[in-house]
């Protein structure tokens, strides 16, 4: 087991087909406990309560609420008396045009996709620093390394890739503590929220682009993650971790 007795936060993990849930269910294979957090309470309780093994638990958290991410760390801290792993994996596209994106749509997208990595980035590093060791996963997009051309538009890639600025800087600050902070930059994943921004046609145009001719898995995504979370990647930080079928090779 490759977690065995982590302590592990997931943000944004409470949907049926996504990323977060994917990576709490491979995470708790490998004997983590598993703090599930999404927007609503129920949904992350059901989340957690489908997790193979004992020990999980759940909480509601607007990762754009500064009080709610320092919340989610000290809820884990009186459940667990540690935090090993936090998984940024919170987040939300738009495919607003350049010229159509307005106030509130940039504010929210920059909202949760940037300011709570940070937050809960925040939240985190004090207990990981006094333990002298930890590892975050953040999640970024090949959108932010080619300028879209998927889902999202200018103003998302924008967000992923102050996401992956934020990793590389936040790793090198805290390299010296042990922690380590790297992201994942995933293209086109069969998800709930991709699913619902589909057609036959659409579908076809990218999985044509694809090299491995098809759409990646969310199982696929958590393995990539369990790596940069667990001891197999102890010497690597800084990283950005590709998740794309060969669409985007540079």
């Amino acid at each position: 087991m490759l977690l065995k007795d982590r302590t592990v936060i997931i943000t944004g993990a409470a949907s049926p087909r996504g990323l977060g849930l994917a990576c709490a269910r491979l995470f708790a294979e490998h004997g983590a406990r598993v703090l599930v957090s999404d927007l609503g309470a129920e949904a992350a309780a059901a989340a957690a309560a489908s997790l193979p093994g004992a020990g999980h638990s759940s909480a509601r958290c607007d990762v754009s609420q500064r009080n709610d991410c320092e919340g989610l760390a000290t809820l884990a801290l009186a459940t667990w008396g540690r935090i090993d792993v936090l998984v940024n994996m919170a987040g939300i596209t738009s495919p607003q045009r350049l010229m159509e994106v307005d106030d509130a749509t940039y504010n929210r997208v920059f909202d949760i996709n940037m300011r709570g990595t940070m937050y809960m980035t925040q939240a985190v590093v004090p207990a990981m620093r006094q333990q002298r060791s930890g590892s975050i996963v953040n999640i970024s997009s090949v959108s932010a390394q080619r300028g879209g051309g998927v889902f999202g538009g200018s103003h998302y890639s924008a967000a992923k890739a102050a996401v992956l600025g934020y990793t590389k800087a936040a790793a090198r600050e805290l390299g010296p503590d042990n922690i380590r902070v790297n992201a994942i930059c995933a293209s086109f994943i069969d998800t709930d929220i991709t699913a619902g921004m589909m057609t036959p046609d659409r579908l076809k145009t990218i999985v044509d682009s694809v090299p491995m001719g098809r759409p990646g898995h969310a199982h696929e995504v958590a393995g990539c993650v369990l790596f940069l979370a667990s001891e197999l990647a102890s010497y690597v930080t800084g990283s950005e971790v590709d998740i794309n079928g060969g669409s985007h090779i540079h």
